[in-house]
């Protein structure tokens, strides 16, 4: 208990006895997201110093008209609660403390008038005293702001005792400053669940980004994953047939093509098992797991169907066509069928042009379409056809470009290799 009580005795000594700005000024590694009230406090700073001034002017006034206080006295008083008012804009405590104190000073200053001690308030003292513990508790902790409302009420209370029993003034002044405490720290608060709304929804923008890439990423996994088996199974019966097609092989090439074979079935195996892993969450029929991955061959079967669903589609080839490797001809034909979707999708009524450019060492494959003729309706659920191309063509260490054209329409080019000799598989595996 008494270590309790000693901690909190401390923690108030370190959140009121201090010159420092409030931790939302602070550089530093574990600063809170900026509240905005760096970036908008120059704006207001001219009209709450030309509000001071007046406050100077009207203090100044009730001091020495009123209460008869002597100009000597009445100017540094009214000075300093007005100039806390501005200082509040930076160190809110320290300014609560100088229209606090001044009000104490003020109080007891004796007025000839009649022959006693001051009023706590004045009219313009408490509105910079009510102004600095608003600017308090909306830039400081709660527990801050619940102390400075205590410690203000307390010294007004004190203060108004050689005036007798507690008047309608005092009442009124105490509940001034509860209640603009109370705004300050439910503004306070609302800015604070606001800026985790925010935090949060960063996260989870992060967060579904990051699985829709492992998504595709095992969805191209999975779909490389019959034209790797292919190559696998052509090693192991190359290997298996080896033999049989040379006179008289000796017994050193028989055991290197059954060592051969016999990687590429282990290879295999594992590769299916690692697969299964990945399909184990797909939904897909079996049918459509298992059926051939497509190829550029059935481009036109893709532009045909598109081309019914209303899309106008031209296609256009450079360069003399050849077949290319498996894992080429499938992520330019995704790209493709891709690049259309988003098409029908984010622009009716345009015309798309398909381009494939066949270079002696790279596929390029570019998709234009022109300004929509209306806007799209809304696409439900969160489109990652750009990511997956992008990892598309990532995979075969290529290129993707996308983004819209000068005219209003939109443009995907991919650069895909096609020479799988520029790169040395071994030189991976070492």
């Amino acid at each position: 208990m008494t270590k309790r009580l000693v901690g909190v005795l401390r923690g108030l000594r370190e959140d009121l006895w201090t010159l420092s700005a409030p931790p939302s000024d602070r550089e530093g590694p574990d600063r809170q997201p900026p509240s905005g009230w760096v970036v908008w406090r120059p704006a207001v700073l001219l009209p709450v110093t030309l509000f001071a001034a007046a406050m100077f002017i009207g203090s100044t006034n009730v001091l020495v008209n009123s209460y008869e206080v002597v100009a000597g006295l009445a100017l540094p008083y009214a000075g300093v609660q007005s100039a806390a008012l501005v200082l509040a804009f930076y160190r809110p405590v320290p300014a609560w403390w100088a229209t606090t104190l001044v009000m104490v000073a003020t109080a007891w200053i004796p007025a000839p008038l009649h022959g006693a001690r001051m009023f706590p308030w004045t009219g313009p003292g408490l509105t910079l005293q009510a102004a600095a513990l608003f600017l308090v508790a909306l830039r400081c902790r709660p527990r801050t702001a619940g102390t400075a409302l205590l410690v203000s009420a307390v010294l007004g209370l004190l203060c108004g005792l050689p005036h007798g029993p507690v008047r309608s003034g005092t009442l009124f002044a105490l509940a001034l400053l509860a209640v603009v405490t109370v705004v300050g720290v439910a503004l306070r608060g609302l800015h604070a669940a606001r800026t985790q709304l925010v935090v949060q929804e960063e996260l989870t923008a992060e967060e579904r980004a990051r699985r829709t890439l492992l998504e595709e990423r095992n969805r191209i996994a999975r779909e490389l994953h019959d034209v790797v088996a292919h190559h696998m199974s052509v090693i192991s019966i190359q290997a298996q047939v080896a033999p049989h097609l040379a006179e008289n092989p000796s017994d050193a090439l028989r055991e290197n093509l059954a060592g051969i074979r016999q990687n590429a079935v282990e290879a295999l195996t594992e590769l299916r098992r690692v697969l299964g892993v990945l399909r184990s969450e797909d939904a897909a029929a079996d049918g459509v797991r298992h059926a051939p991955q497509p190829t550029l061959d059935r481009l036109g079967e893709l532009v045909g169907n598109v081309r019914g669903a209303g899309l106008r589609v031209t296609t256009a080839t450079a360069g003399e066509r050849r077949p290319l490797a498996p894992g080429v001809e499938l992520s330019a034909f995704r790209i493709v069928q891709e690049a259309l979707s988003n098409a029908m999708r984010h622009a009716p009524g345009a015309e798309v042009r398909v381009e494939l450019a066949y270079r002696p060492d790279s596929l390029t494959v570019r998709v234009v379409n022109t300004r929509p003729e209306r806007a799209a309706p809304p696409s439900p659920g969160v489109g990652h056809g750009l990511l997956g191309m992008g990892e598309r063509a990532a995979m075969l260490g290529g290129e993707l470009a996308a983004g819209a054209t000068p005219d209003g329409g939109y443009e995907v080019t991919a650069i895909l290799p096609t020479n799988p000799a520029a790169a040395d598989p071994a030189e991976d595996i070492r």
